[in-house]
């Protein structure tokens, strides 16, 4: 079962939901759903996959809760069924290693196929506590303040993090 936050979050708790999020693919069928519902069709080609991987991977996110059917439409020979996302935010309290190994492979993946220069910068920065946490606000707040609604704009992909180095 999955909690709804505020209408447009998901937050992911279940064993289910986050098996569903440990494999890359999976991680890019949710951001290419991002923009908004596609086919099985569609999302093979955005993500230069096969239909058949694209097919399991939906049924897997569909069966945790996070992708569902956004209804179908007649063509040529048959029927399209559309999906998308349940919520358009996850959030993913307790975050697990094989869940942020897949979004980091999904990234690197999305680079490698963009048709755009992009941007990838690692730095490592002496930080006091307070500042730290200040700097987190200061890059969620701008992160949430970039957010455009301009339909028919190339969608762009962000991943920001700021985590403290182990033994430091």
């Amino acid at each position: 079962m999955s909690h709804q936050i505020g209408g447009d979050v998901q937050q992911i708790s279940t064993p289910v939901q986050h098996a569903a999020l440990a494999h890359p693919m999976r991680q890019r069928l949710l951001f290419a759903l991002s923009a908004r519902p596609s086919t099985i069709s569609r999302l093979a080609a955005q993500l230069g996959a096969n239909k058949g991987s694209v097919s399991h991977h939906l049924g897997v996110l569909c069966q945790a809760g996070l992708v569902q059917s956004a209804g179908t439409r007649r063509v040529r020979g048959g029927t399209e069924k559309y999906y998308r996302r349940a919520a358009e935010r996850l959030l993913v309290a307790e975050p697990r290693p094989e869940g942020t190994a897949a979004l980091f492979g999904a990234v690197a993946q999305e680079l490698e196929r963009s048709p755009a220069d992009h941007l990838l910068t690692l730095r490592h920065i002496r930080l006091t506590p307070a500042r730290a946490a200040r700097l987190a606000e200061a890059l969620a707040a701008l992160v949430d303040e970039a957010e455009e609604d301009t339909e028919g704009e190339p969608v762009h992909g962000l991943l920001v993090t700021l985590y403290q180095q182990a033994g430091t």
